[in-house]
Order: C-alpha cells, then sequence, then structure tokens
C-alpha cells in the first residue's frame, strides 16, 4: 500500500531503524536480511531527501530530519495497531498475548499477588511482563513499549486516560532494638536521625514521600540508599536509622524482619496510585481486560 508515493511498508523499517539505530540489529527485529533492511533504508533515503542515519564513529545517529519523524512514525503505527489490525474480541483463556506494565517493586509486591490470582481464576493464557518505574514513563506509551502504566497520579501525564486504584499511607519504621523503637518519633528525633531512602534507578527524582517530606523544608541526613522499595526496611536492621515506607510494605515486613512500626511525625498526604493507557488504545480488547482485572486485584490486595 502507499500513500503520497511511501510504500507504507517501509514506515515499520523505519521505526525500527529509528529506534536500534542498526541496519543489523533492525534487520534481526524484524526477521530481514542484512541487505534487504539496508535496501528499505536506501529507499527511505530517497523518499525523505535525507541520510536518516549517519555514522559517526563507530555508531549510527539520527539526523535532526530523523529525530523530527521518531514520534510522528510510532504514533501513525500504534495508531493502526489500535484501531485497525486489533483483533476485535480478546479471550484471555486462548490469548497468547504479553501484556507490558511499568511498576515498581511496591507494585508488584501489593498488587502483583491479587493480579496473577484473579489471572489464574480465568485460566488466562497470557503473559504479564513487568518493567521497572522509569523517568518520564508516558513516553513509554507512546512509543508503544508499554502496555499500561501503574504509577502515583503526580507523575502521570495529562495526555491519555487515567483511572486512581487505591490509596497508600505512609509510616516510619526503626530497628525495634534500636534508639528510636519503642517511643513517639517526633519531629526533631526524626529530622536528626539517619535516614535509609529509596531512590530511583539512574539517580532521577525523589519518590513519593522524598518529594513530598522537601516540601515541608526537611532535609535528611542520608546513611543508607537503595534502588527497592521493597528492601528498604531491611537496611534498618541493626541500626538507630529510619525509613519512611509505605504502608502496605512495612505492614508485611514487620513480621518478617525485627522492625516496628511508627507514625510519621509530619502529616504525609497518602498516595493515590492510578494506572495510565494510551489515549488511542482506549477501546482495545485485550487492554480493556487488562484494566478490568487491575482494578479488581486493588479491590481484592488487602484479602491476599
Amino acid at each position: 500500500m502507499r500513500f503520497n508515493k511511501l510504500d507504507l511498508n517501509l514506515l515499520v523499517a523505519l521505526d525500527v531503524l529509528l529506534k536500534e539505530r542498526s541496519v543489523t540489529r533492525s534487520a534481526d527485529v524484524l526477521n530481514m536480511s542484512p541487505s534487504a533492511m539496508s535496501n528499505a533504508l536506501g529507499r527511505l533515503r530517497d523518499y525523505f531527501e535525507d541520510e536518516l542515519l549517519v555514522q559517526i564513529g563507530r555508531k549510527m545517529e539520527l539526523t535532526p530530519r530523523a529525530e523530527g519523524l521518531q514520534d510522528a512514525v510510532r504514533d501513525v503505527l500504534l495508531r493502526i495497531d489500535s484501531n485497525v489490525a486489533a483483533p476485535p474480541v480478546f479471550d484471555p483463556r486462548t490469548s497468547d498475548r504479553t501484556f507490558r506494565i511499568f511498576a515498581s517493586d511496591y507494585t508488584q509486591w501489593v498488587l502483583g499477588p491479587a493480579l496473577m490470582t484473579l489471572a489464574a481464576r480465568q485460566k488466562a493464557a497470557v503473559r504479564f511482563e513487568f518493567s521497572p518505574q522509569v523517568d518520564q514513563p508516558h513516553r513509554y506509551l507512546e512509543r508503544g513499549e508499554a502496555d499500561l502504566l501503574i504509577i502515583p497520579t503526580g507523575f502521570m501525564s495529562p495526555d491519555h486516560p487515567t483511572e486512581v486504584l487505591y490509596r497508600e499511607n505512609f509510616v516510619c519504621m526503626v530497628w525495634r532494638d534500636g534508639a528510636l523503637a519503642g517511643g513517639k518519633l517526633n519531629f526533631e528525633r526524626y529530622v536528626a536521625a539517619e535516614h535509609a531512602v529509596m531512590q530511583p534507578a539512574g539517580g532521577r527524582g525523589d519518590a513519593f514521600e522524598g518529594w513530598f517530606l522537601k516540601r515541608y523544608g526537611v532535609t535528611r541526613r542520608i546513611a543508607a540508599m537503595t534502588y527497592s522499595f521493597v528492601t528498604l526496611p531491611a537496611l534498618l536492621v541493626g541500626t538507630d536509622r529510619v525509613a519512611t515506607v509505605h504502608e502496605r510494605v512495612a505492614r508485611q515486613v514487620a513480621g518478617v524482619w525485627p522492625l516496628e512500626i511508627v507514625p510519621t511525625p509530619v502529616d504525609i498526604h497518602p498516595m493515590e496510585q492510578a494506572m495510565q493507557w494510551h489515549q488511542f488504545r482506549a477501546n482495545d480488547p485485550g487492554l480493556t481486560w487488562l484494566r478490568g482485572l487491575v482494578v479488581a486485584a486493588a479491590k481484592l490486595m488487602d484479602e491476599v
């Protein structure tokens, strides 16, 4: 099929080339020979009258024209996939679809068991692929690399639909044999103490509680840092440190490690955890099923 003299099949090749920035890797992704992919790149260069990919040292880099095309091409292909190529019906018992969900280890810890339980009850044959929370997660929706985001509402894009799933409170945790245990953790002791914190991978930004605490003008003395919400409390054992933790995680790990839960000395508003999907895929029957499953899991998760 052609549009304005462009073979639309070449858009798929262009999309992969712009992502992989390699003729060889792109050929592997599309199960083509390198020579066929090289030929496709040549035709694309002729059509756009631009090199698109240029060799700089040992790498291929995008030209300014190619960078401008990247989002537009992905957008067109996503529209086609969502509105034309998607099957009109979806049966989770027979589908071999893989759903890609971007969610933190905290989300997988508290919501994952209920989600897997409900999928098993429906005898769903689908696969779930969880990826870690990232900077600018909406970009992964727009590139078609994520089917669903499950993240706090404050990190969501205003350009795509969202649905709040549940609210999460925060508490503090301390080692039960430490100096901070057995009494009220007031503001002065909290600020003076050493803290263990979660820092998103790559050092980009703060976790929700860190961002919120900064609004109070609180500067914490950070003694230990981890990329994981779930393992954060473990860094308190044998120390006089404190960590500000999701309440659901705290209540579960308090029975595993010798830790004590104490109220936060500052008022931290509950976190709203929500899911977000691409606006073009609102009517995707498979994604509609997944969203319903996640909503049901959020209602069930405190019982599993």
